[in-house]
């Protein structure tokens, strides 16, 4: 999972954001502390054998995305844009991207596929004492169970 949390992060770079919006920093595990706007990795959970022989396991990947609050209406505009479904700040179409072309395997080649299923939580956050507004983005990916 390591690889595969590491590319995604790496899929989520691609993010332009605003003029005058710092740059979105990236990680593929759950830092001690974020440079915001900031996107993380964060939890999954793994669906092992969904076909025989070890053939198939199904992950869900829980990343997080977090906005500094020195305006809230503006921090509320730049996550907006971030959760979109299309456009050059979407993390859904950037990360999607990394699907690779037709018959190509996704992340490189870690995964068969992957899929932005969900936001969800779009709220307050509190990570480590400083508040920020964020939101939670839902990825499933697929893959051969056997690596």
């Amino acid at each position: 999972m390591s690889g595969i949390r590491e590319a995604i992060a790496e899929a989520a770079r691609v993010v332009v954001l605003p003029e005058g919006i710092a740059k979105l920093t990236c990680s593929g595990y759950t830092p001690d502390s974020v440079t915001a706007p900031h996107f993380f990795v964060g939890e999954f959970s793994v669906d092992f054998d969904r076909a025989m022989r070890r053939s198939l396991d199904e992950a869900e990947i829980t990343a997080r995305v977090l906005v500094g609050l020195n305006d809230d209406r503006a921090a509320q505009r730049i996550l907006d844009a971030m959760l979109s479904g299309a456009g050059p700040a979407s993390l859904k179409q950037a990360i999607e991207a990394a699907r690779g072309a037709p018959g190509e395997y996704a992340l490189g080649g870690l995964a068969h596929d992957l899929h932005v299923k969900r936001v969800q939580g779009y709220r307050w956050y509190e990570h480590q004492g400083t508040q920020y507004i964020g939101a939670e983005l839902i990825i499933r990916v697929i893959g051969e169970g056997g690596s």
